[in-house]
């Protein structure tokens, strides 16, 4: 099955995997962003989702039978993150009514859905883990929540199908990505490796230790494209991960290999990379004009905050898959490779040396 599809927010880690994963398939793909990606097969589309009528007018023509959001923003509080990307999304769909041609429009969230927002992430009364979709909300307020409810809302009033997709931590490709765990800690080892500096694993003893899952997002475009065209899949939440587990003492050692590096003990302080990268922007410039790099900007490459919000959790965090198995999506990806996947693409891509 193929069809017409916007992908909202194609710049992205998320968004830029699955629209380069349904052209492939064969489908007439448009990608929405503030600045859309040039790539083959993606038709681009510039618009600003917190600007209602200049969106109106860039969907007026498009008639998609299936839109994935995979899209946020960033604010100082919850609050403002609840109103302003849960208008975004009704913004979306509100534009697209008119048309009446959207089938099925699948959401991307994640695991803070279990965890809290980043107001008191990884605190509190939590579900236990394996996280299980069952487990429902917590009872405080969620952007995500405000998300997901504009989606139901539409879906009601529109008649379309909607899946909820949920990876962990999301390992791929993208420049300038408030969320990417796999080439902030490329970017950190490129500086350890280059300064001489020790690499050091920034996280909690609970993490070093403990069992953890992440996404990478070749899996979860997948997952999207799955749900997207599977009966038995629509109108359902899932979570979307590797497929295995590893501890991050036997994962910093196999990152700390692909880059050359001797990895330093752990002794069990939390140092944060926040902290730790917070004087390097002269040095990565330094670094990228000295090897001819693409991005010398390390904003644009690192998000430390977001990666020691992951690496700093005090507990043990894993995800069951077992729904999306039930009902027939049995993709595996190993956690391993995603991550030297990626770096592989950085390097050739001229993002680390």
């Amino acid at each position: 099955m193929t069809g017409t599809a916007l992908i909202v927010g194609a710049s992205g880690i998320v968004g830029s995997a699955t629209a380069s994963l349904m052209a492939a398939e064969g489908w007439s793909v448009h990608g929405l962003a503030r600045n859309p990606p040039a790539a083959p097969g993606i038709h681009p589309i510039r618009a600003d989702l917190h600007d209602s009528d200049a969106l109106r007018r860039a969907l007026a023509e498009l008639r998609p039978s299936h839109v994935v959001l995979a899209t946020w923003t960033r604010r100082q509080t919850e609050a403002e993150m609840i109103h302003l990307n849960g208008q975004a999304v009704r913004d979306v769909l509100d534009a697209l009514r008119s048309g009446g041609s959207v089938r099925h429009v699948a959401l991307v969230t994640g695991l803070k859905h279990y965890l809290g927002p980043f107001e008191n992430y990884g605190t509190g009364s939590l579900p236990q883990t394996p996280f299980r979709e069952e487990q429902g909300r917590l009872s405080v307020e969620n952007f995500y929540y405000a998300q997901e409810d504009a989606v139901f809302a539409a879906a009601r009033r529109d008649g379309f199908t909607w899946s909820v997709h949920r990876p962990h931590s999301i390992v791929g490709k993208a420049v300038g990505n408030a969320m990417n765990m796999g080439t902030t800690l490329a970017v950190y080892a490129t500086l350890c490796r280059e300064t001489g500096r020790p690499f050091r694993f920034p996280g909690s003893a609970a993490q070093w230790n403990g069992l953890v899952d992440v996404t990478d997002a070749r899996q979860l475009a997948h997952h999207i494209l799955w749900a997207s065209t599977s009966k038995a899949a629509a109108n359902e939440a899932f979570n979307v991960v590797n497929g295995d587990v590893f501890r991050w003492s036997w994962m910093w050692g196999r990152i700390a290999q692909w880059f050359g590096l001797e990895p330093a003990p752990f002794d069990g302080t939390v140092r944060p990379l926040e902290a730790q990268m917070a004087q390097d922007a002269a040095t990565w410039a330094e670094i990228a004009r000295r090897h001819g790099l693409a991005e010398p900007d390390l904003g644009r490459l690192a998000s430390a905050w977001h990666t020691d919000a992951d690496l700093g959790r005090p507990i043990e965090v894993v995800t069951d898959m077992s729904k999306s198995r039930r009902l027939g999506f049995l993709r595996y990806q190993p956690s391993d490779d995603a991550f030297t996947d990626l770096f592989g693409r950085l390097r050739a891509d001229r993002l680390i040396p």
